[in-house]
């Protein structure tokens, strides 16, 4: 089998007999090198914002080190961003997922541009335009199903709108085929693997950012509680383990975040474990923390009053032997205590033990790509990524957690369903429940 050659030039007049492979690993070693080239243009062009302060701030803490600069900086910031979570709890449910949509299209944004950067400098076409269609077809699909399952009785009642209803998953499909057979007509024959790489770039970006701000939502239609408690102990967690890690932080721990230590780690997490305790004790009185979102139909709008579950009211408990001294040293044999309270000691450990691996995978990919932060959004902390990347982690087991340990079949919501079939659905629905309940001496039992 004869081989092919090439001639190439060795810079200076020569040729150099080179076989296929040869020339194909030369020009691989090339491509690597320009890519190397490229991305560490792409990271001097990305925005950073941990260094980035107002004129004002910079100006007032001239005279700090760079580390106390810093110190304040992030402190100053955090109990701004502690503030507006507080004022958007008390704007409710309708203010909280608003702020949920927000943020998740601001850290796709931001993973995207990262994107957007390398794409760029290939000239090839589509990139970002493709992305956020794909990006408006999932939250088309997503928040779709949301208000199906929540507002599915008023929506079956709006004609227009009962054909969105019955055909939504197959309009979503539809959308996302257009938007493949766009990517399929945007393919460049040199840059086939470039793209498809981003091509799956943007799918990932969907799956870290708009399924789990859908999982979000979900929680929080289980009732404020299940956002607010999880979404607190993050912070708690990340403010504990860096005020624990500036101050006694000496052993290393993980090679990713170099300024991350184990007496940071350790400290934020048994601050996280109390402080999440606490919360839990105090929330869990609030009617309006604990109740489910729902629509009422006798009232024609969205509610949140009803009777606390028992997970949400006091009872007894009999501690372990190894707490009856301390028990008994408050002069009390057995623990009152919300059940609730004891499911707050799960979410804690997971947002203290596993969480911080979200920071830790954007960390990753953020040296990945030579930059130190997402953004510039936010002064001494970065950007919304930078702050978020725990959370979506932390979304996805609280929805996994409610779905697998606490949610039951409540009559409103299988009632919701109910509604959604065909009159003789329902007839015949009723039919067989009744003849069931008599069946078993339930319905004649009733006075």
């Amino acid at each position: 089998m004869s081989e092919v050659r090439h001639r190439r030039g060795d810079g200076d007049g020569n040729e150099k007999v080179e076989t296929a492979g040869e020339s194909d690993h030369v020009d691989s070693e090339e491509e690597k090198v320009l890519e190397e080239k490229y991305v560490d243009e792409m990271a001097k062009t990305l925005p950073q914002g941990t260094d980035k302060t107002p004129e004002i701030l910079d100006s007032a803490l001239s005279g700090l080190s760079s580390r106390w600069r810093n110190w304040v900086i992030r402190g100053i910031f955090t109990w701004l961003m502690i503030g507006g979570f507080c004022l958007l709890i008390y704007g409710g449910p309708l203010a909280l997922m608003i702020t949920v949509l927000c943020v998740q299209v601001k850290c796709f944004e931001e993973i995207i541009n990262i994107g957007h950067a390398v794409y760029r400098v290939h000239g090839l076409p589509w990139f970002r335009s493709l992305s956020w269609y794909f990006l408006l077809c999932s939250n088309y699909f997503f928040y779709g199903e949301s208000l199906i399952d929540y507002f599915g009785v008023v929506i079956n009642r709006t004609d227009y709108l009962h054909f969105l209803v019955t055909y939504h998953r197959f309009i979503s499909f539809c959308l996302y085929c257009v938007g493949f057979v766009w990517f399929v007509l945007s393919l460049v024959k040199r840059y086939y693997m470039r793209q498809f790489s981003l091509f799956a770039w943007t799918h990932v970006a969907l799956l870290i950012v708009v399924t789990q701000s859908y999982l979000i939502i979900q929680n929080i239609f289980e009732g404020l509680i299940w956002f607010i408690v999880p979404v607190s102990m993050i912070i708690c967690n990340d403010v504990m383990a860096y005020i624990f890690g500036f101050f006694f932080g000496k052993t290393p721990l993980i090679k990713l975040s170099p300024k991350k230590t184990w007496e940071g780690f350790i400290g934020g997490g048994f601050s996280t474990v109390v402080f999440g305790l606490v919360l839990a004790y105090m929330m869990s009185q609030y009617p309006y923390l604990v109740c489910p979102i729902e629509y009422s139909e006798s009232l024609g709008r969205m509610t949140m009053d009803c009777e606390p579950s028992s997970l949400f009211r006091l009872q007894e408990y009999t501690p372990p032997n190894f707490m009856l001294p301390l028990v008994k040293v408050f002069g009390r044999e057995k623990l009152t205590l919300y059940p609730f309270m004891i499911h707050s000691l799960a979410l804690s450990i997971f947002s203290s033990v596993i969480g911080p691996f979200g920071g830790f995978f954007a960390s990753g990919f953020k040296r990945a790509f030579k930059i130190k932060d997402f953004g510039d959004v936010i002064p001494g902390h970065g950007g919304i990524m930078d702050r978020f990347d725990c959370q979506f982690l932390m979304a996805t087991f609280v929805n996994v957690y409610i779905t697998s340990f606490i949610r039951t079949a409540t009559p409103q919501k299988l009632l919701q369903q109910v509604y959604n079939m065909k009159p003789e659905q329902q007839l015949q629905l009723f039919y067989a429940l009744k003849e069931s309940l008599e069946n078993r001496n339930i319905l004649n039992a009733i006075p």
